[in-house]
């Protein structure tokens, strides 16, 4: 894998806790991205800081290092009791919650330092519980977070750190009245360090920031730095009747061996999984729609490579960390140029490289010159030959309690005691 997206900041250097930096070297980080090398050490010298980058430059490594940093080697607030979480990370969808999870148990290591998790359509009793019993770093998603908060099941008023990820996403969603609500039940923004990151620092999230932060330092990793150097982008211009023939062919033609296709409509998703299913490929379908406990279950079969397709809406554009992604195909072109953006982005990630293949068709071509205008280049483009098309052949439907996707045959504070692209 390539290093050259690292900048040339070792972990080493910054004046991290020495058990963190243990823990760095020990999972085999060296050098700090961009990203990194300009947040953490102004979030070591206690200044807050509001970030512009995307997933896959190294943002929640950035706010999780600051976080154990602060707590390894500040006192708790005075007055703290077992229902006070000393920090408290928002994000704004199950998945990306899940993953800042995962990422800080990797970081802790064998620190005592305890994780408590909350968001819906799972385990409400299981979270309830863990985090009845005091933890130290509440990660979550608003809706259940302010549920919780409003049973007194944690307090938030000696928390210490406060992080606030895609917060653009917040507000896209309509979750920004339920952070607000949050925020203010937290110490006042001079008492506590602060970081936001977020996609774009638009007037909205910058009002934000400013309103719930203490003068904070920002920090911009333009998009352009953060995709175009790595993917290979690509547009066949195709009539509807084409698209299926063509997704096809290209899955036919090339080792597509983990690959995400995204398209604008539940009902398109489930037609082009039907195709793939009934062409015997591993194919994974996610919705809006699919249940929190499948949609887990779905993401861990495609990255152990039990399945090697993912037909997705935009739901799973952001805030999945997904090794390995070698392929991702705009089945539609997104109505929102950014959304361009976050879809490539889900390949090409820490230094590898990618493919990002996109179908101009009649019903979406009109996206193009707002896609090219926000990433300043224009998306080459290649010819459709016949030979590339496949006449579709089994289509599977969805029942009400749909098949298994993938059923298909072939691949397209203290110690405690105790892949790149084929």
């Amino acid at each position: 894998m390539s290093t050259d997206h690292l900048s040339e900041v070792t972990f080493s250097e910054l004046d991290l806790h020495p058990w963190l930096k243990e823990n760095i070297a020990a999972i085999g980080y060296s050098h700090c991205t961009p990203i990194q090398s300009e947040a953490i050490p102004a979030l070591l010298a206690g200044r807050d800081v509001a970030g512009q980058a995307q997933t896959g430059t190294g943002k929640t490594a950035t706010f999780l290092l600051a976080t154990l940093n602060l707590l390894l080697t500040q006192e708790p607030k005075e007055g703290r009791e077992q229902r006070h979480p000393r920090a408290f990370i928002m994000a704004p969808t199950r998945e990306l919650v899940i993953q800042i999870h995962k990422d800080a148990k990797q970081l802790i290591g064998d620190l005592d330092i305890t994780l408590g998790l909350a968001y819906g359509g799972v385990d409400y009793e299981k979270q309830r519980d863990i985090i009845a019993a005091g933890v130290d770093i509440l990660v979550g998603t608003p809706g259940r977070l302010i549920d919780y908060c409003k049973q007194h099941v944690y307090s938030l008023s000696k928390v210490d750190a406060v992080v606030l990820d895609e917060a653009d996403r917040m507000f896209d969603l309509g979750f920004i009245k339920d952070v607000r609500w949050l925020l203010r039940k937290t110490p006042a923004p001079e008492q506590r360090l602060n970081m936001l990151f977020s996609a774009t620092l638009s007037a909205k999230v910058t009002e934000l920031a400013y309103e719930h932060m203490n003068n904070p330092q920002p920090v911009k990793v333009e998009a352009d730095k953060i995709t175009a150097d790595k993917v290979e982008e690509v547009m066949y211009h195709v009539a509807n009747q084409e698209k299926i023939p063509l997704l096809l062919g290209l899955l036919k033609q090339n080792d597509f061996h983990r690959t995400m296709v995204f398209a604008n409509m539940k009902g398109t998703c489930e037609r082009v999984w039907g195709y793939l299913a009934g062409a015997e490929y591993r194919v994974g379908l996610m919705t809006g729609d699919v249940p929190q406990k499948k949609r887990q279950r779905l993401l861990s079969e495609f990255q152990n490579g039990e399945l090697d397709i993912l037909v997705a809406t935009d739901v799973a554009a952001r805030g999945l960390h997904i090794e390995g992604v070698s392929h991702v195909i705009n089945y539609d072109l997104p109505d929102d140029a950014e959304d361009y953006v976050h879809r490539i982005g889900r390949t090409a990630r820490a230094g590898a490289t990618g493919d990002a293949i996109s179908f101009g068709c009649e019903s979406y071509v009109y996206s193009i010159p707002d896609i090219e205008k926000y990433i300043d280049h224009k998306i080459p483009t290649a010819p459709v030959d016949p030979e590339m098309l496949i006449e579709p052949g089994k289509r599977i439907r969805l029942e009400k309690s749909p098949p298994r996707p993938g059923s298909g045959g072939k691949g397209g504070g203290r110690r405690r005691s105790g892949g790149g692209r084929r």
